[in-house]
């Protein structure tokens, strides 16, 4: 059975991080998390690491994950639950990934609401689709889940290749980073994310931010510069 991972955690600041998959919310999240000290969590993430352990999540998760599709609202808002449940969730969270689709947003904020907390800031980051593809395809990640460093052998590479700078482990691809597969995803994203965008610029908490330049080797660390400047 799935057991979340619990992390310590630091400023009371509940996050959710928007964007297409590829518009660099991971890289901006990871980052934001230690710069705030608030645990990231990623649902991504944690139905990539049951489908390498080959789990019954992981096989359940893959069935979708695999053909472009997300997982069904009921899967992932018990997974979330569970971990915002950690004590570490207390003061804060960085979320990206979930919630997808206007019934993940509305648990979302049921669970905070019992828990006397709401949503902080809704930063949605905004890139091409030309973009995007050409990222996702040259999109390598360090395979040590407690580094989880992300690079772009074409825009952003290691210095040696295949190899993570910060902390020496291998540079895996991701077996779905094809161009058929992310205009899917491109797709699902443009369908799912229309009424979540128009329910939090409802709720007063969704913000724009479009980088200067999302190809430049420092856009990650502009983007949360801008939601630091926001959340002060």
């Amino acid at each position: 059975m799935f057991r979340p991972k619990c992390v310590k955690g630091g400023k009371s600041m509940y996050i959710v991080m928007l964007g297409a998959p590829g518009s660099g919310k991971g890289s901006a999240a990871k980052i934001l998390a230690k710069e705030t000290s608030l645990p990231h969590i990623s649902t991504g993430d944690i139905f990539r690491e049951q489908i390498k352990k080959e789990t019954e999540l992981g096989k359940l998760a893959d069935s979708y994950i695999s053909k472009g599709q997300l997982v069904p609202d009921e899967i992932t808002i018990n997974i979330v639950t569970d971990r915002l449940n950690c004590g570490d969730a207390t003061n804060g969270v960085i979320l990206d990934g979930f919630p997808r689709t206007l019934e993940q947003a509305k648990a979302l904020d049921a669970i905070l609401k019992e828990k006397g907390k709401e949503i902080t800031l809704v930063p949605e980051i905004v890139i091409s689709d030309q973009v995007i593809i050409e990222r996702i395809l040259n999109r390598a990640t360090c395979s040590n889940k407690e580094c989880g460093a992300i690079y772009n052998i074409k825009f952003k590479p290691p210095k040696v290749e295949g190899v993570c700078d910060i902390c020496g482990s291998p540079l895996s691809i991701r077996a779905d980073d094809n161009e058929e597969t992310i205009k899917k995803r491109l797709d699902v994203y443009r369908q799912t994310s229309k009424m979540l965008i128009e329910y939090y610029k409802k709720n007063g908490v969704w913000t724009s931010i479009v980088p200067d330049d999302p190809t430049a080797g420092n856009a990650s660390e502009q983007v949360v510069a801008t939601i630091l400047q926001l959340t002060k």
